[in-house]
């Protein structure tokens, strides 16, 4: 059966109204202790119609912390700030996962009461990274012990315990963009020779001991996993990526997960230089397609059963209403790459919503 773009969609024992997915987008607006402000839950009430939200990169801990005013989902006081946020969502009618982060080597001590990020193995990422005082250059990580990665999973497994508190309806573990996880698992940033490293098995022990942590909280059908195969951000690379993750998709595939969200291509282009339908033939549950996907390509794979749900990330910033554009086929605004990060309404809660009756676009804002 062929379906389309905006038929609804039954995940982990959830309807979804449709199969559009807002991706998750770090925007650099939490408070200074990672609890969600207000202006937050206006954010993401505005964009409820979504099948689903995945909301931003969330820390694990305090150590996993890599970037200025991010979420955190690690104190009891985190969790009860989502709460009026997946309240909000779940008002308007929405679901929403959550994405679980650790940053790994993409830190700076700044950022970490002085010590240092850490990683597999002693590798620094090139560049600079983004501090409370401006850009610090990276700086080399320290090497995690093989006795330290239980205290790794547990931080996981009680970030997705929050989550049950912060009302979330699932969990995204986050292991792409070149962040600990992921550095895990591609042979370019780890170089370890012990169990966490070496073969494709080896550098999937941290995410498959993660994913046994956090569905000892939540059903595997409430869980899904993000991966990013091709993308070089964080100075990531991999000597095969078309094997290694094959054969990390079908290694994940008898777990029974909500998804894999898959981000096909680089942050910085769309091109693609991998077979995604040979990795989308490795992975028999639902799978969520990522990148730079228009109106027309995601109504085109989700028809040919390519990807089950499509997420979309720059549209939904400029448009809170894009579901209902998309399906009446009406202009979209453009975002602002200058108000992505940091700040406050502008860029961030202030677009408008397309009126009804063909009139001008009006920005709906619903104080709580």
């Amino acid at each position: 059966m062929h379906l389309d773009l905006f038929a609804p969609i039954n995940l982990g024992g959830l309807t979804l109204a449709n199969r559009m997915v807002m991706a998750p987008m770090t925007r650099n607006r939490a408070d200074t202790d990672g609890c969600v402000p207000p202006l937050m839950v206006e954010h993401y009430r505005q964009r409820a119609t979504a099948g689903l939200i995945v909301a931003e990169s969330t820390t694990v801990s305090p150590q996993a912390v890599g970037y200025p005013f991010t979420p955190g989902l690690h104190t009891a006081a985190q969790a009860e700030s989502w709460r009026r946020l997946t309240d909000a969502v779940h008002e308007e009618g929405g679901r929403i996962f959550v994405q679980l982060q650790h940053c790994g080597r993409v830190s700076h001590p700044s950022l970490l009461d002085g010590q240092a990020p850490v990683a597999p193995s002693a590798l620094a990422p090139a560049g600079q990274a983004v501090t409370h005082t401006g850009p610090q250059d990276f700086m080399t990580p320290r090497a995690l012990d093989a006795g330290e990665l239980p205290d790794v999973v547990d931080q996981f497994r009680r970030a997705a315990e929050l989550a049950k508190q912060g009302g979330f309806d699932g969990i995204e573990v986050h292991a792409g963009n070149g962040y600990l996880i992921d550095q895990f698992l591609r042979d370019g940033t780890n170089h370890r020779t012990d169990a966490y490293g070496g073969s494709a098995a080896n550098r999937m022990r941290l995410v498959n001991e993660v994913l046994d942590a956090v569905c000892e909280q939540w059903p595997a059908e409430r869980v899904g996993v993000r991966l990013t195969p091709e993308n070089g951000f964080n100075s990531m690379a991999d000597s095969d990526p078309q094997g290694h993750f094959e054969y990390f998709l079908g290694q994940l595939s008898p777990r029974g997960l909500a998804y894999v969200h898959v981000l096909e291509g680089g942050m910085a282009t769309t091109a693609v230089s991998l077979d995604y339908r040979a990795l989308r033939e490795r992975f028999a549950g639902t799978y969520i397609a990522n990148n730079g996907y228009d109106l027309a390509r995601a109504r085109a794979v989700v028809h040919t059963g390519h990807a089950d749900l499509v997420a979309f990330g720059t549209p939904f910033i400029a448009n809170p209403d894009l579901v209902r554009r998309y399906r009446e086929n009406l202009p979209l605004a453009a975002a602002d790459p200058a108000t992505y990060y940091g700040g406050g309404e502008t860029g961030y809660t202030d677009y408008p919503f397309h009126r009804a009756d063909g009139g001008p676009t009006c920005v709906l804002v619903r104080g709580r």
